[in-house]
């Protein structure tokens, strides 16, 4: 089996583990970016609301679609991206460490392949993890409300009521989004990187003249948290646009019409709804995953090399 196939089943597994642990907050974030009103609830309020009306369960909607999505996210974004490394890295001699060029280009090839694929499956979860909020809303109305409807039963409704090509719904700004995995793999590649010289440089003065550090399953936790944390903040109003846009709650001509639009009957406040539970969410996901991806990856690895002997 190929390394960057291993690669791939090991982020798909550790995508999985990660996040049925934090999808709560991805539903709360959802919400809260979809969300036109101006009140702002804090980060506990809004989980009571969505128990008191929904039950516990209300917090997991969608999330059999969600865990389909994050296993084809990370399972295609780890093959391509540890494919693409290893082409750059194949013809050259020496260091074996990616530059910060060579580590966005790696990134962004990653992240466009996926986003293109993954796109259909995070439309449907979109449209899941908001059903309830839009079944509260028209039964104040006096319309019937909408029942939960299942993956199958979403989709199906979907192609009913937009036809095929809203599966690719806020594909804009979820490309625009690539840069945010691009940014967090180009900071983590780097801190890795400066952290393994600088203990390496540590341990050689000390007499270990060969020694090269390694990174521990903490290490890879914290580097995968700050990453996350760093990139989340920085591409957050794009991903509120993409969330309003797959959710088809909202019919703007365009993503920069969006963005546009938000910034005028919002303000700045409105492209940064959500960004709490969403921020927690990322950090906590990246670091499980960083963490149990390599772990995954160390122990599929042994287990072939094993079966081999």
């Amino acid at each position: 089996m190929s390394d960057s196939l291993i690669h791939s089943l090991a982020g798909a597994a550790g995508g999985i583990g990660a996040m049925t642990a934090t999808y709560p907050l991805i539903v709360l974030s959802t919400r809260a970016a979809v969300e036109t009103k101006r009140e702002h609830k804090s980060l506990y309020q809004a989980v009571l609301d969505i128990i008191k009306r929904e039950g516990v369960l209300g917090l997991y909607n969608g999330l059999n679609s969600s865990l389909m999505g994050i296993a084809v996210t990370n399972g295609a974004y780890y093959y391509f991206y540890e494919r693409t490394r290893g082409i750059i890295l194949s013809g050259r001699k020496g260091s074996k460490a990616l530059s910060t060029l060579e580590s966005m280009l790696t990134g962004l090839i990653a992240g466009s392949a996926t986003t293109l694929i993954s796109n259909p499956i995070w439309v449907v979860q979109t449209s899941q993890a908001i059903q309830t909020m839009q079944s509260s809303s028209e039964s104040a109305q006096g319309r019937p409300a909408l029942q939960k409807l299942g993956t199958i039963q979403t989709i199906q409704q979907i192609l009913r009521k937009d036809g095929l090509g809203a599966f690719w719904r806020g594909i804009g700004p979820a490309l625009v989004l690539v840069i945010n995995p691009v940014i967090q793999y180009t900071v983590f590649e780097q801190l890795k990187n400066f952290i393994i010289r600088s203990r390496t440089t540590k341990m050689r003065a000390a007499g270990m003249i060969t020694a090269v550090a390694v990174l521990s399953d903490w290490d890879f936790f914290f580097l995968g948290a700050v990453s996350k944390l760093f990139a989340t903040a920085l591409t957050y109003p794009s991903s509120v646009v993409k969330s309003r846009l797959q959710s088809g709650a909202m019919k703007y001509k365009s993503s920069i019409d969006g963005l546009v639009t938000i910034l005028e009957e919002e303000g700045l406040h409105g492209l940064y709804k959500g960004i709490e539970s969403k921020l927690l969410q990322s950090v906590l996901t990246a670091a499980i995953l960083f963490a149990g991806q390599r772990r995954i990856y160390e122990t599929i690895k042994a287990s072939i090399a094993g079966a081999s002997r």
